[in-house]
């Protein structure tokens, strides 16, 4: 029995068996989920991102799973607003609500509020990258000023590692790095227990493969092609789409392509597990070697 409003977070890599056992920690605590997956929000895909199935979402409510568009600038910031104001109507009637995700970032950001000087999402930083070696200064410059005015007028703009780093944290938090300067951690009103799926790695990498030639049964080809038109917005840069856009592009072949997916799905959750490892992970941390 819960005696003060709990946030049980229970976090660990793709295909680890969260969203099986937040239902069941939901059910049995008779409470709602927040989703904190950076990709679930999106009403438009839906396969490829391993969403939570119709039955379930009507078995638990889930919060950030189809709340948003593709077309909307999500990121760390968005989340941490969405979550804080999601728990409060959950707390209102519960006194625990379960956390379940596998971006590091957002789970951070929610638990404990942004860095003074926040992370920036590996992709968010490689594509400001590309798109600098490409275009160049002038492409970075008009970024900036369009995107966080604050620091084109008062951060080192001839700096272009500075300005991609200043870009980058635009980008996933919806804040300047300016803004962030000053800033101290965020206090939160609840208290957090802490839960960690820690699937053996060759079992992890077993139920990743076995999960994408299940997507690929299940449509996922088709759920990418008729995305195609917007294969250039942020939301579509992720692993099971960026693969499946190549091949219509004919870069690969499909048998290539979804070895690829495999694949980057592997080395994200090899990330995942050393991101929570570092950050989550800690004395009062429940750890659960394995999910069924």
């Amino acid at each position: 029995m819960l005696t003060e409003k709990t946030v049980i977070a229970l976090c660990g890599p793709t295909a680890a068996g969260k969203t099986d056992l937040a239902i069941k920690l939901a059910l049995q605590y008779h409470t709602q989920i927040i989703s904190a997956d950076s990709r679930q929000c999106f009403r438009e895909i839906n396969i490829g991102v391993a969403k939570p199935t119709d039955l379930q979402l009507q078995v638990v409510t889930h919060y950030f799973v189809n709340s948003h568009s593709i077309f909307d600038n999500v990121n760390v910031g968005t989340f941490e607003k969405y979550a804080l104001d999601a728990s409060k109507k959950i707390f209102a009637e519960n006194d625990s609500l379960i956390l379940a995700g596998g971006t590091g970032l957002y789970v951070k950001g929610f638990l404990e509020g942004l860095d003074a000087i926040p992370e920036v999402d590996e992709l968010t930083e490689s594509n400001i990258r590309k798109q600098y070696s490409s275009d160049g200064f002038h492409w970075l410059e008009s970024e900036i000023k369009k995107k966080d005015p604050l620091f084109a007028s008062k951060g080192e703009m001839q700096n272009p590692q500075r300005m991609m780093r200043a870009l980058g944290v635009m980008m996933t938090t919806g804040k300047s790095i300016l803004e962030f300067h000053s800033s101290s951690k965020d206090k939160r009103d609840f208290k957090v227990e802490k839960i960690f799926l820690n699937i053996p790695r060759q079992i992890l990498y077993e139920r990743i493969n076995k999960r994408v030639d299940r997507m690929m049964e299940e449509g996922l080809l088709d759920e990418v092609m008729k995305l195609i038109p917007y294969k250039n917005l942020n939301a579509l840069q992720t692993v099971g789409y960026r693969e499946l856009f190549d091949y219509f592009e004919k870069k690969t072949k499909l048998s290539e392509a979804v070895e690829l997916i495999k694949r980057n799905t592997r080395h994200y959750a090899k990330r995942q597990l050393t991101w929570f490892k570092k950050y989550f992970i800690d004395a009062e941390t429940k750890i659960l070697n394995n999910v069924d």
